[in-house]
């Protein structure tokens, strides 16, 4: 295997100007959302979610952002998985979203809630088929003897909703993070990143660049 310490990216000359920031943070992730779309980057919405238990005790997963609006940044789940748990217990977390074709990536912390159950009914219903059976069939993160368990669940509920339309489980649904902090980062020569954080102090939201 290849020495990790000889494992070495080259960022380009991008560089980010705070006179060429948004105020609102929420719009300038919208731009850097567009831009990785338009470039084709693989998976654009897929970020990183961190949660703690109220001891404090981390765990991070890849979840899509579904929704960004002005009440925040929005993505949907099972209620009684670990995240759902961890979001029960301590209500704070963090997004971090990658895009290495731009050299760039985003952080984002803040804290979250649910949805409301109309929000959260109308994403289920767009969902495929398939999927809305298997928000039903899938008791996320709890052990299960085996793959065929899984596959027998996904069968009795597929036949359950054969004559009728599967209706959202109360178990599932949306959660929406409420930004307190965003970072933007952008890949420079010589580690010499750009970062420029954003923090909410009353109602307005100061920029700061931060060394990298």
């Amino acid at each position: 295997m290849k020495n990790l310490h000889d494992i070495r990216k080259d960022y380009n000359l991008a560089r980010i100007e705070p006179e060429n920031l948004d105020a609102n943070p929420l719009l300038q992730f919208r731009f850097w959302l567009n831009d990785a779309m338009q470039a084709g980057v693989h998976e654009p919405t897929a970020m990183v979610l961190s949660t703690a238990t109220a001891g404090g005790r981390p765990s991070s997963r890849v979840v899509l952002l579904k929704e960004v609006d002005t009440e925040g940044f929005t993505f949907f789940t099972n209620y009684e998985s670990r995240k759902g748990m961890q979001l029960t217990e301590n209500p704070n977390a963090a997004l971090l979203l990658f895009w290495p074709e731009l050299e760039r990536q985003i952080r984002i912390e803040g804290s979250v809630s649910k949805t409301s159950r109309q929000r959260s009914d109308a994403y289920f219903q767009s969902r495929p088929e398939g999927s809305r059976i298997g928000a039903w069939a899938s008791p996320q993160s709890h052990r299960i003897p085996n793959r065929e368990y899984l596959e027998n669940l996904e069968s009795d509920y597929r036949t359950l909703f054969r004559s009728k339309q599967a209706e959202r489980p109360e178990h599932w649904g949306g959660y929406t993070l409420l930004p307190t902090s965003l970072e933007f980062w952008q890949g420079r020569e010589n580690r010499l990143h750009d970062r420029f954080e954003y923090v909410l102090n009353g109602n307005m939201w100061e920029i700061y660049r931060l060394a990298p």
